[in-house]
């Protein structure tokens, strides 16, 4: 009999639906049972797309042996980590606290009022069922201490969530962090420390930006390097598009295969905006490949775009996407078989497993013509395999960051669809995740979920709704993002300027969470600075201005000691020292578009663009901006100080100079 995880909306919890552990989602009426059968509360948090999630669901929870032992001893409660991401923080936080590293599945053993008093992540078989064992006897025979370890784990988090003292991002930590990044890099194969190497998406962003402000040739060559290596390995889908989670060796070949959507749009990001500062053609190519994956396999239905697509295809990883000589032979036939396996690094020995290879893309083709006929055979070849399982859920933050991704790429690259793709998400996301003025985390299937929104989520809607705003010159989704950032400031801000992930009305954890570091994806803290900042100069509001500055400053710290983990707070700091640099261009037609380009070209950090017609309502750096002479115009102001308008190409451009 499927057990009470039957009726959830959560992709990840439907996976363990059947297992015979007795599995109860997160709520009062797990700890509540906990108390009355005085047990202690195993708690298992994990993703629909994580490989070692799915290995020790397939050793430990689906054995009968591991379930008797659960069910007699323990309330097991089952978290998706992405649709509770507070859930997730504060307990990875005291698995870190109590082990030195964290990961997925996480697993927590807590007293029925919720204090973890025992965690680590994956457990073989055997080791888990004699940690059941132990936990089960110190709770019996030492339950005194074991509660004043969990009391004191919690009191000790608590410690550490209090206020910070502010650490200004300024020009001269800024160019500090350029240095420091620069002693990490490694020279050999682009990226940052060793294996495994995870994309450095918001840190990639930050020297791009570093580079458009100050010129720096380290700046531009760091991002560069690694983001043609990233998208020359195997850590890219060279037939399909788009980036895996991250390589397991230092070199990029070999991918963990789960492909995410937080990572594809901040990195559809990246390269569309590292085109613009170099016409590279393959960062081109890679923007329009992943935006092409993200469309065509993650779009959902309603115009959203899913989470995640598994590590895992029938349980074994990288099934659908490694291929040997004779497969390409099979595929392609015996001259261009051997061809492309040459081209695509395909050996005989192998570069992953079984004898099975990764493909690369180390050079371009002698015969484009050739590589895109062979690209799009294989590609229809391996979609008759086995395919990965999808996570369907749609989340609030991460449908953000895809926005803002496919509104700067089509208007960067002239691809009027991918702003189109990004209006459609937006509406979606409007539409259903915000209800009576809250956002909501998740949806599935159109349906809305019961959790709700976090930080991020607030911070990296409206970064996208921005994005989309300055896309298309819709006043619409300029005022829902002010509204949103209003809400975000009223309900999660933190004594100290920065913000909390979690409103002040949301359930109440044995700690609030808070993080002031970036990791996969920008913190709340640091996303909802960027979209205050970027509203503050669209808007001519000095309140929100002085609210990013603050959040900003209580990132600085983390930012400003290691780099590598405040990619998204240096990014934004970056726009605070260039900008404001407003521009506002009037009037439509050839002309205004032809201004227009030149804007979108502009690689200024702390640019923001308006347009339309003058004093097109809502939009106030439209007000008071006429035509001039009849014809479109734009209007270039730094720091609130404007120019006169030009109405030519290269007085624009020589404005933006």
């Amino acid at each position: 009999m499927p057990n009470r995880l039957a009726h959830s909306t959560s992709p990840y919890l439907l996976q363990h639906r059947d297992n015979p552990v007795d599995w109860q989602e997160w709520g009062p009426e797990a700890f509540e049972e906990a108390r009355r059968r005085d047990v202690p509360v195993l708690l298992s948090v994990g993703y629909a797309a994580c490989h070692w999630c799915h290995v020790m669901a397939h050793e430990s929870f689906e054995d009968e042996d591991v379930a008797r032992a659960v069910n007699a001893d323990f309330v097991a409660v089952k978290v998706d980590r992405e649709e509770r991401p507070d859930i997730d923080a504060v307990y990875m936080a005291a698995t870190t606290a109590l082990t030195g590293h964290g990961g997925w599945p996480m697993t927590c053993f807590l007293t029925p009022d919720g204090d973890p008093f025992f965690a680590g992540t994956y457990f073989p078989r055997p080791q888990f069922l004699q940690l059941l064992s132990g936990v089960t006897s110190a709770w019996s025979d030492q339950r005194d201490r074991v509660l004043d370890s969990g009391a004191h784990i919690a009191e000790r988090l608590r410690e550490l969530s209090a206020p910070v003292t502010g650490h200004p991002l300024t020009a001269e930590v800024l160019e500090t962090a350029v240095e420091r990044l620069r002693g990490q890099f490694d020279h050999a194969a682009a990226g940052f420390g060793g294996a495994p190497k995870f994309p450095p998406s918001m840190v990639l962003e930050f020297l791009l930006r570093h580079h458009a402000r100050t010129g720096s040739a380290d700046a531009l060559s760091m991002a560069r390097a690694t983001c043609a290596a990233m998208a020359r390995g195997g850590m890219y889908d060279q037939l399909g598009g788009g980036f895996a989670r991250y390589s397991v060796d230092a070199r990029w070949v070999v991918p963990h295969f789960e492909k995410m959507l937080y990572d594809n749009a901040q990195l559809l990001r990246v390269h569309t905006h590292l085109w613009r500062a170099t016409g590279d053609p393959l960062a081109r190519r890679v923007a329009l490949e992943t935006s092409e994956f993200l469309l065509r396999d993650l779009r959902t239905a309603e115009g959203g775009f899913a989470s995640a697509l598994d590590a895992d295809t029938d349980g074994v990883e990288g099934l659908t996407y490694a291929w040997t000589p004779a497969q390409l032979v099979e595929v392609l036939g015996e001259d261009d078989g051997r061809r492309a396996a040459d081209l695509l690094s395909v050996t005989r020995a192998g570069t992953f497993e079984h004898g099975t290879s990764t493909l690369q893309l180390l050079e371009d083709p002698d015969d484009p013509e050739w590589w895109a006929a062979t690209r799009s055979t294989l590609l229809a070849a391996r979609r008759g395999r086995p395919q990965p399982g999808r996570d369907d859920k749609v989340v609030t933050s991460w449908n953000g960051l895809a926005v803002a991704a496919l509104a700067e790429t089509g208007s960067i690259l002239g691809e009027p669809s991918l702003v189109a793709a990004a209006e459609a998400c937006a509406e979606f996301v409007v539409s259903t995740h915000l209800v009576d003025g809250r956002l909501r985390r998740t949806s599935r299937e159109g349906a809305v979920g019961a959790a709700v929104g976090v930080a991020d989520d607030y911070g990296n809607l409206a970064e996208g709704l921005l994005a989309l705003h300055q896309a298309t010159g819709a006043a619409r989704w300029l005022q829902v993002a002010r509204d949103l950032l209003d809400t975000a400031t009223e309900r999660f801000a933190a004594q100290d300027g920065g913000f909390h992930d979690t409103s002040d009305d949301a359930e109440q954890l044995f700690t609030r969470p808070r993080s002031a570091a970036d990791n996969a994806e920008p913190s709340g803290q640091s996303a909802l600075a960027g979209a205050l900042l970027t509203c503050a100069a669209l808007t001519g509001d000095p309140a929100m201005r002085d609210r990013a500055d603050a959040a900003l400053a209580a990132a600085g710290d983390v930012a400003a000691r290691d780099p590598r983990f405040g990619g998204w707070a240096l990014a934004v700091a970056e726009a605070a020292v260039a900008g404001p640099l407003q521009v506002a261009v009037v009037g439509a037609g050839p002309e205004a578009d032809a201004l227009l380009e030149v804007v979108r070209r502009s690689p200024s950090p702390g640019l923001v663009l308006a347009h339309g017609e003058p004093d097109a309502p809502g939009v106030p750096l439209l007000e008071q901006r006429p035509l001039v002479e009849g014809r479109p115009a734009a209007y270039v102001c730094r720091g609130f100080v404007c120019d006169a308008p030009v109405t030519d190409v290269e007085g624009l451009s020589a404005a933006l100079r």
